[in-house]
């Protein structure tokens, strides 16, 4: 029970997130990233798969970055469900771990592929970032609370 509500309460944040980030796109007129392409080319290629060149290949990098983005929401949630458990912990303290838990496996990955450099983001940069994590956060761990409420 708690590894199949940790993945729907984790596609339920990634919903969120990906609404906040659509949002905050359209509200500020900022185009979407391309280290999730980049991140699918680059692991592409160390894994000796082609995803081809000229337009279908950037779409496909699109694509596979996208996909990447939803295993890394599916699973923070799938392992949020292995290790809480039947515990109940306060909301606030569920979201925050789970907006750190979500924000860590989209980033690490890219900081350990050499793609970008937290160090070096601007203030905005790390609002774009931080706010749809912590709506991923608060939704996955809400979603969770009302599947695993007895």
């Amino acid at each position: 029970m708690s590894l199949g509500a940790g993945i729907v309460a984790g596609a339920a944040g990634t919903t969120a997130l990906n609404v906040v980030t659509y949002l905050d796109m359209a509200v500020r007129g900022r185009p979407a990233s391309r280290l999730p392409s980049e991140a699918a080319g680059e692991l592409a290629g160390r894994a000796g798969a082609d995803l081809g060149s000229g337009q279908a290949g950037e779409s496909r990098r699109e694509g596979v970055g996208a996909l990447l983005g939803y295993a890394a929401g599916l699973g923070a949630g799938a392992l949020y469900g292995l290790l809480t458990g039947d515990r109940r912990l306060p909301l606030p303290v569920a979201a925050l771990g789970l907006s750190v838990a979500a924000m860590a496996a989209g980033d690490v990955p890219l900081v350990a592929l050499r793609l970008t450099d937290p160090r070096g983001w601007e203030a905005s940069s790390w609002v774009a970032d931080a706010v749809p994590h912590l709506a991923y956060g608060l939704t996955a761990a809400a979603v969770y609370r009302r599947l695993t409420r007895p």
